[in-house]
């Protein structure tokens, strides 16, 4: 028997028993502002409220006016974020090669993983001057050597002034990596569970990741809390996924691990 959890602005509140098959549950989302909508005393509430109102000559609220948002350059100056051509310019810089040819993505292919483009923070001795450069820091998870890399990138000379590598530094998972951990464990039989609950929410099979909204965490080992296929995560890139159905319910997947690097999926036993 599977059973249901309701969560309420975030919190997991038990709910009632309902019968659902399985190991992953299927988690309702209570929308704010939805309860006691077609009550007969709120709707009296607010008809009373807005008689009262009108009769002590409340001025009508104006219409919201949208202003369009300024037209990005190329470049931005000073502590601006990045422009959409600087943020491709320094993950094309960064991205050169060696890395580019030695390193090797969440899906197996060469080239490292970009995680993500910042802003940098300038130089200590162009904090107080006007024309400091412009400089990137673009950060790659390498799966061929589980190290993250970060290479800061002068926008202004096009050269990368500086790369960094650490090992069993885990930063936020991005878009593709989500994706690669649901191809996995649906690939997996312990993703049968995931794919039985989709279908029961949409009558429909679960077969890409496109169709689920993925977010998720990193996950890092700790001493007999896993099963020891688990015990790399955290020098590894593990990662616990929470799967939503578009337009529907969560699919609560927190007993399973995706090992990213070992290609690898185990569950955990949480109770």
């Amino acid at each position: 028997m599977r059973k249901i959890v309701h969560r309420h602005l975030g919190k997991v509140v038990a709910g009632t028993a309902i019968a659902v098959a399985g190991t992953a549950v299927m988690v309702a989302v209570t929308l704010p502002g939805t309860a006691g909508a077609d009550e007969t005393g709120a709707a009296g509430n607010g008809r009373a409220a807005q008689q009262a109102a009108e009769g002590q000559g409340a001025a009508a609220v104006p219409p919201g006016t949208v202003e369009e948002a300024p037209t990005e350059g190329k470049k931005g100056t000073g502590n601006d974020p990045l422009t959409d051509d600087e943020l491709a310019r320094a993950a094309q810089l960064a991205a050169n090669s060696p890395l580019r040819t030695s390193g090797e993505n969440v899906e197996g292919e060469r080239g490292p993983q970009q995680i993500g483009v910042d802003l940098a923070e300038p130089e200590p001795d162009e904090v107080d001057g006007t024309k400091a450069a412009r400089r990137a820091e673009v950060s790659f998870y390498d799966y061929k050597t589980d190290a993250l890399v970060t290479r800061t990138v002068n926008l202004d000379t096009g050269k990368v002034e500086h790369t960094s590598t650490e090992q069993g530094v885990q930063p936020p998972l991005g878009r593709a990596e989500y994706a690669e951990a649901a191809k996995l464990l649906m690939a997996d039989p312990l993703g049968a569970d995931m794919k039985a609950d989709y279908k029961d929410a949409t009558g429909k099979e679960l077969t890409s990741p496109d169709q689920l909204l993925l977010n998720g965490a990193v996950y890092r080992a700790a001493p007999g809390a896993q099963p020891a296929v688990l015990d790399k995560c955290g020098e590894h890139r593990c990662v616990r996924l929470f799967p939503k159905v578009k337009n529907g319910p969560w699919i609560d997947a927190r007993s399973f691990v995706i090992d990213l690097s070992a290609r690898k999926v185990a569950k955990l036993d949480i109770g």
